[in-house]
């Protein structure tokens, strides 16, 4: 069985369209030509939280830039924080924190308030202008979680995000929303999610400083039934997932001992709209790991 027949095996024992890239990290010369797996890797995806990302490589530009203290203490009261399950999306009082710690909670827990915080800082124009920047011609970034929420409250009739889910996770009653739909919201393709990666993995995006920043943040992800269950303990995963409704993404970089390391993005739309979906998962481990067999190289 070929690596492409493999990973779309994968998809469809799961009963999830799936979409994946993977391509080694150090991909430059005759060596590496042609060397990638690609499903329908230039096909639109809903990004949900791999959008993150994005925000990251602007906040480490801004503090490059001298734009941005990373140690400035910042207090976030209830009234602007974004609705979600972690980080300080999920307290009730104010909160002071650094922006170089909000980042981190952006990222390692996927705090949807810090997201939007942090996005808001570093300027809109400028994580929207990246996308043209970094030549990432399939991805487009149309505001940040709170926007989002607001589409999903608007589609559903819900009163609160905690209904809106609710409803969205009804099988019996499916609705039509936009943030699952990437002709509206914040989209991408799964061969612009590894390129992104490969240019942050190089240092092209930011100074050594803010490149070890953001790539430990991402190694600090603490979601590990995606990309990281896929592959054993030796193994180094970082890491970005991404999550709403039927949409579950993951986006990361996996680094075996004397290894280049292996840049793999897989995007996956269940049939069902449950609010967990172990199969869409497994699949997703299961899709990153025949790719990633496919393109490890010992590094010389």
């Amino acid at each position: 069985m070929t690596v492409g027949r493999e990973v779309c095996a994968a998809f469809r024992d799961a009963g999830v369209r799936g979409w994946l890239h993977a391509r080694p990290v150090s991909g430059d010369g005759p060596r590496w030509a042609d060397r990638e797996v690609a499903v329908g890797a230039d096909v639109p995806v809903v990004m949900a939280s791999v959008y993150k990302v994005l925000v990251l490589v602007a906040y480490c530009r801004a503090v490059d830039e001298g734009e941005l203290d990373p140690r400035e203490p910042v207090t976030v009261t209830p009234d602007r924080r974004t609705p979600g399950p972690t980080g300080i999306s999920a307290l009730a009082d104010p909160v002071t924190m650094s922006w170089r710690d909000l980042a981190t909670s952006m990222i390692t827990v996927s705090d949807n308030g810090a997201a939007d915080v942090v996005h808001e800082r570093v300027g809109r124009d400028r994580v929207a202008a990246l996308p043209s920047e970094l030549d990432l011609p399939g991805t487009r970034i149309r505001g940040g979680t709170a926007e989002v929420f607001a589409e999903l409250l608007a589609d559903t009739g819900a009163d609160d995000v905690t209904a809106a889910f609710a409803v969205l996770a009804d099988n019996d009653a499916p609705v039509a929303v936009r943030a699952l739909d990437p002709a509206y919201g914040s989209s991408t393709t799964a061969a612009d999610s590894t390129r992104l990666l490969t240019l942050l993995w190089r240092g092209e995006l930011a100074s050594a400083t803010g490149t070890a920043f953001a790539r430990r943040l991402l190694g600090a992800q603490v979601w590990t039934q995606r990309l990281r269950a896929g592959f054993p303990g030796t193994a180094a995963v970082a890491g970005k997932t991404g999550s709403i409704g039927a949409v579950r993404n993951e986006i990361g970089v996996v680094t075996y001992p004397g290894e280049h390391p292996v840049a793999v993005a897989v995007f996956t739309h269940a049939a069902r709209h449950d609010a967990t979906v172990p199969r869409a998962d497994a699949a997703i481990a299961a899709a990153a790991r025949a790719a990633v067999n496919h393109l490890r190289a010992p590094a010389v």
